[in-house]
């Protein structure tokens, strides 16, 4: 009989719940943080703090054939799968990257402990039906914290600062200029990152598609209203998590 190596994970975003899942946790074996040229440089600044503060290694791991959104955008043509809605850096940059390393641990007995807060049992519940390969923990859900108290936890046990992003006014430490994201979202861009608008905006023309979208149909970033659109209310969830997870 062959017995299999036990292996808790933590995925971690450079995002404030995926880090506090697993500090919360406590018995994780290994941290995973999937790197994409979009991001913040502040994120590694982040998950090297991290590092000092957990004591472990934070493992880095990096798609072998994009760096950038705008690589895979370009490269199949548009910001969306048409057949299943899917961005193609979903695909690329985050679950190619995951499925090879779990392809590398095979003979393993994975437990995945993900970031969810209260608010996201769907989410949680969808991610064991999903992913049927590991075990999920939730420890944000089972210790019934929302998003506030998490960031309020991590601000009272630890003294390092949280990614940049947030003090921007971002509710997620995503990539900048995330496809994602809603018109108030892009609206913030344009002020926050005007070179990230700008090349979004040219790539779209460059593929003939649209990020955004109406009930008119598509809105182009440089047809975009600066009024449009209000990120505070608008649903954007924590793209780490989420393109971990997509299938």
């Amino acid at each position: 009989m062959v017995v299999m190596k036990k292996l808790k994970v933590c995925w971690v975003s450079a995002g404030i719940s995926s880090f506090m899942a697993g500090y919360l946790a406590g018995d994780v074996d290994e941290w995973i943080y999937i790197d994409i040229a979009d991001q913040h440089p502040d994120s590694i600044r982040f998950i090297k703090d991290c590092e000092n503060a957990i004591g472990k290694k934070i493992q880095i791991l990096k798609s072998k054939e994009y760096r950038r959104v705008e690589d895979c955008v370009r490269a199949f043509g548009g910001f969306r799968n048409p057949a299943n809605g899917f961005a193609p850096c979903t695909n690329w940059l985050k679950k190619r990257v995951r499925k090879e390393w779990e392809e590398q641990h095979k003979d393993c007995e994975l437990t995945y402990v993900w970031g969810f807060d209260l608010k996201e049992r769907d989410r949680a519940e969808r991610t064991i039906e999903a992913n049927p390969q590991a075990a999920h923990e939730f420890p944000l859900i089972e210790k019934n914290l929302s998003k506030e108290e998490v960031h309020g936890l991590f601000e009272w046990t630890f003294a390092f600062a949280r990614p940049l992003m947030y003090d921007l006014g971002y509710p997620n430490n995503n990539c900048i200029g995330c496809i994602k994201g809603g018109m108030g979202y892009w609206n913030r861009i344009r002020k926050d990152f005007p070179e990230v608008f700008i090349g979004r905006a040219k790539l779209e023309r460059e593929v003939g598609h649209s990020i955004l979208k109406d009930k008119d149909g598509q809105v182009y970033l440089d047809e975009l209203d600066p009024d449009r659109g209000n990120m505070n209310t608008e649903i954007f969830p924590d793209c780490g998590i989420m393109c971990y997870l997509a299938q």
